[in-house]
C-alpha cells in the first residue's frame, strides 16, 4: 500500500483533486462545515505536494525499502 500511495501518479491525483475540492468547498457547502472541509482537504493536498517535491530529484526506486 505504501508503494502505491508514494507513486507519482497517485500523488499528482491526490494533490490536484484535493486542491480543487479545498478551493471549491467554501462555495458549495455553507458555514463552518465548508471551512473545515476546505482546511482538511488543503492539508491533504499540501501533504501530497510535499511528497511530490520530496521525490522530485530522485529516480524511482521500485522494490527497495526506504
Amino acid at each position: 500500500m505504501k508503494s502505491l500511495l508514494s507513486s507519482r501518479p497517485v500523488l499528482w491525483f491526490l494533490f490536484l483533486f484535493n486542491l480543487v475540492v479545498a478551493l471549491a468547498a467554501p462555495f458549495v457547502v455553507d458555514g463552518a462545515q465548508g471551512i473545515a472541509t476546505s482546511v482538511g482537504m488543503g492539508v491533504v493536498a499540501l501533504g501530497a505536494g510535499l511528497g511530490l517535491r520530496k521525490g522530485s530529484g530522485q529516480p524511482a526506486q521500485h522494490g527497495q525499502r526506504v
